[in-house]
């Protein structure tokens, strides 16, 4: 097999010290832009007093981050505590009702949180899909699904609903938008699992065990509910080996991501430096093409760590959720690219293969992602930069096949067939590294701003060419090199185990 097809060590060696070489070279750019902009007026917003005896402040532009630890922080601590307490303490004496007690304690949760209007409005959707469930007609669970995700995200349904929740606090919105789609998104699964069901359905009970288990509520992920409903059915309840000692590894892994992003942010203003155009039109390419590339590492990270965290109480509760994204360094192939692997399970399973079974039709792939990309776009809220992220990158997963088709056609696949398997890599690792920079650009559209990405987009494939585009074209082939070295080694140990299961 490609995959597995091995370098010289020499040669990775000096992959690994190219890549290392322009990482620091770009980093360093970086770094002298934020210390040089720290004082910077149009800077005043995203730049707030930090860490006085380094002499440093710190880049707070990022929203969804300072709320988690700052406004966000105790309420968190305060509610994830006391659901993995009730849940232990019910797991200890009557394992078989331990989803009543979640449901529970998530639907006390909701209430204390956002008040007795919006626990109906959403009851009120769950009452709907699971009325629609009854008929057992998957093209109604999908009708009636995507017209109540809409109603959150379209106006004036959306502002309509809103408006019956009284009160005001920081986080309203957020709790409000949060939990109702990710409600809609859970609804849906159960409707579309029950109509696939033989005998009978599943009770409205099920729909709400599965809807308020609080972890999940809302920020997700998304686990479907075939999935969550086997597991949290299962009485008895046993750890694997080591998988404790797997958990607190994971706890005090996400614990320095936290630590880390902090330091970062005192150092590096990758989130504040886009936003004054004229600013980052003066840094080098290489500064430039790090800031963007970092964006999308940061956006990975985060992502990371708040499904690290809720993923954590998940498996403490005995289930085992949608693990992490994949981190944006080791992908160079548009179908990998997600950062909430739960709603891409989801869309996998009930729209993207669904429509495109195998994924080898051209057609039929079209459809697929287009279908794709249509509920992404709504499940994101339709607006102008969701429009051109959701074409951009649904072109690009179709072009990964397009271009696969074209060489597998003569006379390629014979010269490919004569040439060294080693060459091969080489030789795929020049398009992958291509494909890479287009996940940059297509995705810091929608992480950055349409302006910024163009700026990007201007600066490496037309000001900068040749020099600064070849170049860099380089650098990330030998990364997509160490990227596929770090596969191969995956895919030999992978084989190992399904040996040793057989023997």
């Amino acid at each position: 097999m490609r995959v597995k097809t091995m370098l010289p060590s020499y040669e990775l060696g000096f992959y690994a010290l190219a890549v290392t070489s322009a990482v620091v070279y770009s980093s360093s750019g970086i770094f002298e832009a934020s210390r040089d902009s720290m004082n910077r007026k149009a800077f005043r917003d995203g730049i707030k007093p930090g860490w006085h005896y380094f002499g440093r402040k710190m880049d707070v532009a990022d929203f969804e981050w300072m709320m988690w630890f700052t406004s966000f922080r105790n309420v968190i601590i305060f509610a994830l505590s006391g659901h993995v307490l009730f849940g232990k303490i019910c797991s200890m004496t009557v394992p078989q009702h331990r989803a009543v007690v979640y449901m529970l304690y998530g639907v006390l949760a909701v209430l204390g949180s956002m008040g007795l209007v919006y626990l109906m409005i959403i009851l009120s959707h769950c009452l709907v899909l699971y009325s629609v469930a009854l008929a057992k007609q998957k093209w109604l669970c999908y009708v009636a699904g995507l017209c109540c995700l809409a109603s959150f995200k379209v106006e004036p349904f959306s502002s309509w609903q809103s408006g019956f929740v009284t009160g005001a606090f920081d986080l309203q919105d957020i709790l409000f938008y949060g939990g109702s789609s990710f409600t809609i998104m859970r609804c849906m699964s159960f409707a579309l699992e029950s109509s696939e069901r033989k005998e009978g359905i599943y009770s409205i009970f099920d729909l709400l065990k599965y809807n308020f288990y609080l972890p999940f509520f809302f920020f997700g992920p998304v686990m479907t509910f075939d999935q969550f409903h086997a597991q949290v059915s299962t009485r008895e309840l046993r750890r694997k080996d080591d998988e404790m000692r797997n958990i607190r590894v994971h706890a005090l892994l996400h614990v320095g991501a936290i630590i880390a992003v902090d330091i970062f942010f005192h150092f590096f203003y990758i989130l504040t430096l886009p936003s004054d155009l004229k600013f980052v039109n003066r840094l080098s390419d290489w500064s430039l093409a790090g800031l963007a590339y970092s964006n999308l590492v940061y956006d990975w990270v985060k992502a990371a760590v708040m499904f690290g965290v809720i993923n954590t109480i998940a498996r403490l509760d005995h289930l085992d959720p949608p693990q992490p994204p994949k981190c944006i360094t080791m992908l160079y192939v548009f179908a990998e690219t997600h950062f909430d692997r739960g709603i891409n399970d989801w869309l996998c399973k009930y729209v993207y293969d669904h429509i495109g079974e195998n994924h080898d039709n051209i057609m039929k792939e079209l459809v697929a992602t287009i279908a794709t990309f249509a509920v992404t776009t709504l499940w994101l809220g339709p607006c102008e930069i969701v429009y051109i992220w959701s074409v951009f990158n649904c072109f690009g997963l179709n072009f990964e096949l397009w271009v696969q088709k074209f060489f597998q056609q003569e006379p390629f696949a014979k010269l490919e067939a004569k040439m060294s398997a080693a060459m091969s890599r080489r030789i795929r690792a020049v398009f992958g590294a291509a494909n890479f920079w287009a996940i940059v650009l297509y995705n810091i559209l929608a992480l950055n701003s349409l302006e910024f990405a163009l700026l990007v987009t201007k600066r490496l494939l037309l000001t900068g060419f040749p020099v600064s585009t070849l170049s860099i074209w380089f650098i990330t082939y030998c990364g997509v090199q160490l990227i596929k070295e770090r596969e191969r080694i995956l895919a030999i140990e992978e084989e190992k185990c399904d040996k040793a299961k057989v023997e």
